[in-house]
């Protein structure tokens, strides 16, 4: 029960974090769309289209964890709490289109130069969008380690960043240089910096959607430990998965001695085997189906 109220407090917090960080991120969004139209600058456009994509990642990031919240119905026994993941999904696909768009547009302009770049309002306009950017990543912060949502939304604003600060060395290599191409190299370093972030984001969103094992759970020891528990001969068809960030379940068979049901044991039994996933391994939500020795034959005979 505490687990519950603390995933709900973090939910909540998680809320507040993301509506302060969408304020801000509109506010950048719409400063680096008029100051690349003023320069003529592809990496402000750049990290303005990772901003818009940014926007529209944490409103839906916003919108799923609102959805999150709500209880479980009959249709769906887990609730809503997988809309999180979804969003992530979201996320992570905006910022690979956005890294693609941006690395195509880089090296025509690379291939074909001649673009004019406006290096002063590019570096006032790149600084701005560094300090806000930091304000909603330090607003972000602490949120990513109970959500895949939270995480995707912080790498985002990451990302926006470390665009932020490629603009702002662009802007200055023209300023000092002319070289209006490092614009463009930029740009480029942008796109290097949105991609692997994506794809990591999405390689555990699809761990979470096709129910593999957490990463930082380990199947073969938590059956080892319950093989330990008094009573217990064997554990076996093994499942954990997780519902979304931070939320594992746990099923599995329990060979028990026969003295177990004899002596009516097996409430004891059941507490037993739940307080230790819970103690040992955070697994708040377990099922497990108490078996004697010999039901395995009778169960493989009845699969075949």
């Amino acid at each position: 029960m505490a687990h519950g109220h603390d995933h709900a407090r973090a939910a909540k917090g998680n809320r507040t974090r993301l509506t302060i960080a969408l304020a801000i991120t509109l506010l950048v969004l719409v400063a680096e769309v008029v100051g690349a139209a003023l320069s003529g600058s592809l990496a402000l456009l750049g990290d303005a289209g990772h901003m818009s994509s940014d926007s529209i990642g944490l409103a839906v990031a916003l919108v799923a964890s609102v959805v999150a919240a709500r209880p479980a119905t009959d249709r769906h026994t887990f609730g809503f709490q997988r809309m999180e993941v979804l969003a992530a999904l979201a996320n992570g696909l905006i910022l690979v289109v956005v890294a693609v768009f941006v690395a195509i547009e880089a090296v025509r302009r690379l291939v074909e130069p001649g673009a004019h770049i406006d290096a002063v309002p590019m570096l006032v306009i790149a600084a701005v969008g560094l300090a806000a950017n930091v304000v909603a990543f330090l607003v972000l912060r602490g949120g990513d380690r109970s959500s895949l949502n939270m995480r995707g939304a912080l790498l985002e604003v990451f990302g926006d960043m470390l665009g932020s600060i490629a603009a702002i060395v662009a802007a200055a290599v023209i300023l000092v240089t002319g070289f209006a191409a490092a614009d463009a190299v930029a740009s480029l370093v942008i796109a290097a910096l949105i991609a692997p972030r994506a794809f990591l984001l999405l390689r555990d969103v699809v761990r979470v959607l096709t129910e593999s094992a957490p990463r930082d759970r380990s199947v073969a020891q938590i059956r080892d430990h319950l093989c330990g528990a008094p009573g217990v001969i064997d554990v076996h068809d093994v499942h954990i998965w997780n519902i979304t960030s931070g939320a594992p379940v746990f099923t599995a068979h329990v060979v028990v001695e026969p003295g177990v049901f004899e002596r009516g044991e097996t409430h004891t039994m059941l507490d037993t085997l739940g307080g230790c996933l819970a103690e040992h391994f955070d697994v708040a939500h377990s099922t497990f189906q108490l078996e004697p020795a010999g039901h395995v034959e009778h169960e493989e005979h009845a699969h075949r």
